[in-house]
């Protein structure tokens, strides 16, 4: 049986388990194809192939990027597939995004012990010391060793990080980040010889600008995730057939940051071949 997972991450961005981990695991699961798509960067892809290889699983070398539609205010992660590491385009527009994020977890930290919390920045970086900065799964989990909590996403992740509360208020620690805009990360996904995807176009509710993103580059739509609904699968094949769309998916796996288990979607091989028939299709000229 061929098990396919398009969608994957691992310590360097905002995973609890590292690359070599999530591939062993991977193997235990009888994964076959193994997508590795860390958020904003490619640190690890070429250690990531060659695990796979030492293993026996084809890893598909990937990045999420965490991108914006200021046009409609909406927000958008792009995938990209079959990428080159290390490319000067992603680098550039991605690493600065990168330092952005480590800022501006620092200054929430800054705000939850200003709140009241008994935790320090240094305990949040050591969970984060492998990776390309602080997310607020490392926030979390400082605060579930403390004792505040025990879990990541439970009241008090909402209550320190919501965009806006019940009450119509903001999370005792929300900071607002600049995200990279939807439209260069298309672009720059491109550049790198990859593949663009939409990732949960379902999480975000950001269906109606499918079609624009198409006309800039866009060539595949997630299907199959963790948090997609039956109708939110429907309304994804729609417009992949619409649109001519390679149609994806994969568990979104966190490790213990997150509740989804490795290989828990399977879009099959034809969404692997697929993805390179694309990627091959853009470099035939």
């Amino acid at each position: 049986m061929t098990i396919v997972d398009l969608h994957c991450h691992t310590s360097i961005s905002d995973n609890s388990m590292a690359t070599h981990e999530v591939i062993h695991l991977a193997k235990q699961k009888g994964i076959t194809h193994l997508a590795i798509t860390d958020h904003d960067t490619t640190k690890g892809l070429e250690e990531a192939s060659i695990i796979g290889k030492e293993v026996g699983i084809e890893i598909i070398p990937g990045i999420e990027i965490s991108a914006f539609d200021f046009k409609r205010n909406v927000r958008a992660h792009i995938l990209g597939y079959y990428i080159q590491p290390n490319q000067a385009a992603i680098e550039g527009l991605c690493h600065p995004f990168i330092e952005a994020r480590h800022e501006n977890s620092k200054q929430m930290v800054q705000k939850i012990i200003e709140a009241g919390y008994e935790i320090t920045w240094e305990q949040v970086c050591q969970y984060a010391d492998t990776g390309t900065g602080v997310y607020k799964q490392h926030i979390m989990h400082a605060l579930i060793e403390a004792g505040y909590t025990d879990e990541i996403y439970s009241p008090l992740y909402k209550t320190l990080f919501s965009r806006r509360t019940q009450d119509g208020h903001q999370g005792k620690a929300y900071i607002p980040l600049q995200y990279i805009d939807v439209l260069d990360a298309i672009r720059v996904i491109k550049e790198a010889g990859g593949v663009p995807v939409i990732a949960h176009p379902g999480q975000f509710n950001n269906y109606d600008a499918i079609p624009e993103w198409v006309n800039y580059g866009l060539e595949g739509i997630e299907v199959y995730h963790p948090d997609h609904t039956t109708q939110d699968e429907e309304h994804c094949k729609q417009l992949a057939a619409a649109y001519n769309l390679v149609q994806t998916g994969g568990s979104d796996f966190h490790g213990e940051y997150g509740p989804t288990e490795l290989g828990s979607e399977n879009p099959g091989l034809e969404s692997v071949e697929a993805l390179k028939r694309k990627r091959e299709s853009a470099h035939s000229y």
